[in-house]
């Protein structure tokens, strides 16, 4: 049945508005609200549970700005984070540390496993490229139900005892660390991944680049 000139036309202004809500919405979604912006840096006995002993840490050894981001490996707006974030490293290598801590959501089917293949990863001194590979991959494992098993194919990748790594991961050796990190979140009020915290400020969502690049600028005009 051949469309008539009024009806193409409804269709496409349809089309062309649910894009604009979907971009929207993702654009509204991903913006620091005002409350995120004003966050008072965390009390004393709150930044001493920032940062444990066991955290992850990349970058500058010693530096006037730390990055710790609570996130799960299955949530796409880690994903997207990610990019973000690597584009933060380039700039402002050698001058930022970051921190990456585990807060997986019982929403994502693989958000616990993937936290565990980075862990256990993190046992054999490779967590970062772990980390890397997780999000690199997101959409190959999110909804698999052998995700153990594609994990498992990252540690040869990656260079690690393939065979220790899937017995680790069966067995959740790291289990406690990871419940260590989701009790500590939820000890610092994250109940969103990602969750951001810049020199013990909290900012939820994902930082444009832009707006992240403001906020590190100005925690190292401050270390002057």
């Amino acid at each position: 049945m051949k469309l008539t000139t009024d009806v193409k036309l409804l269709i496409g202004v349809g089309l062309f508005t649910a894009i604009v809500v979907v971009a929207a919405a993702f654009t509204i979604g991903n913006k620091p609200s005002k409350k995120d912006q004003e966050q008072k840096v965390l009390g004393e006995s709150q930044m001493k549970i920032l940062l444990r002993k066991d955290t992850h840490l990349a970058g500058a050894s010693r530096t006037e700005v730390t990055v710790v981001e609570f996130g799960d490996f299955q949530c796409p707006a880690c994903a997207v984070a990610y990019q973000v974030v690597n584009q933060i490293k380039k700039k402002y290598e050698g001058k930022v540390r970051f921190a990456f801590r585990e807060f997986p959501l019982m929403a994502h089917k693989n958000g616990y496993s993937s936290a565990l293949a980075a862990e256990t990863a993190g046992g054999q001194g490779m967590f970062w490229e772990m980390h890397d590979m997780l999000y690199d991959n997101q959409k190959e494992w999110s909804d698999r139900n052998d995700a153990i098993d594609i994990f498992t194919s990252y540690a040869k990748k990656i260079g690690i005892d393939a065979d220790k790594f899937k017995k680790d991961v069966e067995d959740k050796k790291y289990d406690a660390k990871i419940q260590n990190d989701l009790k500590d979140g939820n000890m610092l009020g994250v109940n969103a991944t990602p969750t951001f915290f810049i020199n013990g400020k909290k900012y939820s969502g994902v930082l444009a680049y832009d707006i992240f690049k403001s906020m590190i600028e100005s925690e190292l005009k401050k270390g002057k």
